[in-house]
C-alpha cells in the first residue's frame, strides 16, 4: 500500500518544477535540517527513504528484527480526514493546489498553537502528507455501510461529560471520562493532543504504549496461541509475526464496548491486523485492517504514518490524579437538582440545563469577567 513513485512536483510556494526523489537524499528539498515551513513544501510520504532508495533497509535491532522502538507520534496526520470526500471517488493523493491549501492549514495550526492560543493543549506535526483520507481499502477510500445490529448498537445512548446528562452514577460516563481506554483504535488514530506512542521490543515480545490514558498492549511474537474466547479485553489479546520487515499483528476477544474511529462501538466478533512497515528513520507505516462482520458490511483498513517529532516525550498520564470530570459532574448534576426543585416549590421556570459545551465558547453578553490574579 505505501507507493513507490520517481518524481514529485513541488508545490507552487517553492515552484512547480520536478525534482527526481533522488535529488531529496542529496539535500534538495525537504532536508534533515529543513524548517517545518520547509518540510511542509513537498508531500512528506514522497520524501520517505524506501521511496527514494527501493533497496533502503530498516535499522535492526541487536539480535536482526526491524527496529520499530523509540517515541513516536501521529501529529503529523491531524490534517488528513478519516474518510474521503465523496468527490475525490478512488484518488488518494491530493492535487498539488489541495496539497498547497493543506499544507498551508497545517502551518497555520502549528503557528497559532504555539504563538497565539493560551487555551488547551493543541499539538501540530511538523510534516503534510499529501493523501486524501485515512481510509485506503476500500477504494473509495469510505468506511462500508453498518449492519442493521451495528446500527442498533450505535443508536444506543452513551454517556459523556459532554453529553447531556442526567449523570447519577459512573455509568453515564465513556470509558475515556473514566481513564480506562479509548479503546483498540482511538489512540492510533490522530487527536488536539497526546498522540505519543511509544514502542518497546525484545527478541520475544513488543509493547505498545500510547500517550492518551497509557493503554500498552503487549505482543507476543512466540507463534503462541490466542487466548480462550471467554477472556474478554478492551484492547483485545494480539499476536505478532515478522513478515519480512513487517510487523503482523492479530488481535482477537474484544469486548463491544469500544470503538475502531467509527459510529458505535464494534462487536466482540472484530478481528484487527495490523502491519508495521518503517520506511523511513522517521516514519513507520501502519495499515489497520478492521474485520468486523457483526457491525460492518465489509472489512476496511486506515493507513497512519507514525513519524518522529523533535524533542517529543512521552510522560506519565495521571488521568485519575487529575481527573475531575466524573466528580464534577455528579455534583453538578446535584446542584442542578436542587436548582429545579427550588424553581418547582417557587412556581418559576425550569432552569435551562447547561450542555457542558459552554467552557468551549466564547462568552455571552451577560457573562462575569474577573481576574483571578486580582487578590495575588
Amino acid at each position: 500500500m505505501f507507493h513507490q513513485v520517481k518524481a514529485i512536483r513541488i508545490p507552487a510556494v517553492l515552484g512547480a518544477v520536478l525534482v527526481p526523489l533522488c535529488a531529496l537524499s542529496q539535500g534538495i528539498g525537504a532536508g534533515p535540517g529543513a524548517t517545518p515551513t520547509e518540510l511542509r513544501s513537498i508531500p512528506a510520504e514522497s520524501t520517505a527513504a524506501a521511496v527514494a532508495d527501493p533497496d533502503w533497509k530498516a535499522p535492526r535491532t541487536s539480535w536482526g528484527d526491524p527496529a520499530l522502538e523509540g517515541v513516536w507520534s501521529v501529529d503529523d496526520m491531524r490534517g488528513i480526514p478519516r474518510v474521503r470526500p465523496e468527490s475525490f471517488g478512488t484518488r488518494e493523493s491530493l492535487t498539488e493546489e489541495e496539497f498547497h491549501e493543506r499544507a498551508s492549514r497545517d502551518q497555520g495550526g502549528r503557528d497559532r498553537a504555539e504563538n497565539t492560543e493560551t487555551f488547551l493543549r493543541n499539538e501540530w506535526g511538523i510534516r503534510t502528507f499529501g493523501y486524501s483520507s485515512l481510509v485506503v481499502d476500500p477504494p473509495n477510500g469510505r468506511i462500508p455501510e453498518m449492519t442493521e445490529a451495528g446500527k442498533a448498537r450505535a443508536a444506543e445512548p452513551r454517556g459523556s461529560t459532554f453529553g447531556p446528562g442526567p449523570f447519577d452514577s459512573f455509568e453515564d460516563f465513556s470509558f475515556y471520562d473514566r481513564c480506562i481506554t479509548r479503546g483498540i483504535f482511538g489512540s492510533a488514530l490522530p487527536s488536539i493532543y497526546g498522540n505519543g506512542i511509544r514502542i518497546a521490543q525484545s527478541p520475544n515480545e513488543v509493547s505498545i504504549t500510547y500517550e492518551m490514558i497509557h493503554d500498552t498492549r503487549t505482543i507476543r511474537l512466540d507463534d503462541s496461541p490466542h487466548m480462550s474466547e471467554d477472556i474478554r479485553q478492551y484492547l483485545g489479546n494480539a499476536r505478532g509475526y515478522w513478515d519480512g520487515d513487517t510487523l503482523v499483528v492479530v488481535s482477537k476477544n474484544f469486548t463491544d464496548k469500544t470503538s475502531v474511529g467509527a459510529s458505535g462501538p464494534h462487536s466482540e466478533e472484530l478481528v484487527l491486523t495490523e502491519r508495521y512497515t518503517r520506511v523511513d528513520p522517521d516514519m513507520i507505516e501502519l495499515l489497520a485492517t478492521i474485520d468486523d462482520p457483526a457491525t460492518f458490511t465489509a472489512p476496511f483498513t486506515y493507513r497512519v504514518m507514525i513519524t518522529t517529532q523533535p524533542n517529543y516525550e512521552v510522560y506519565e498520564y495521571s488521568c485519575h490524579e487529575g481527573n475531575s470530570a466524573v466528580g464534577g459532574s455528579l455534583s453538578g448534576e446535584r446542584a442542578y437538582e436542587r436548582q429545579v426543585a427550588e424553581a418547582i416549590a417557587n412556581g418559576l421556570p425550569i432552569p435551562k440545563r447547561s450542555s457542558g459545551m459552554e467552557v468551549y465558547r466564547a462568552p455571552t453578553e451577560d457573562a462575569v469577567i474577573f481576574n483571578i490574579n486580582e487578590n495575588e
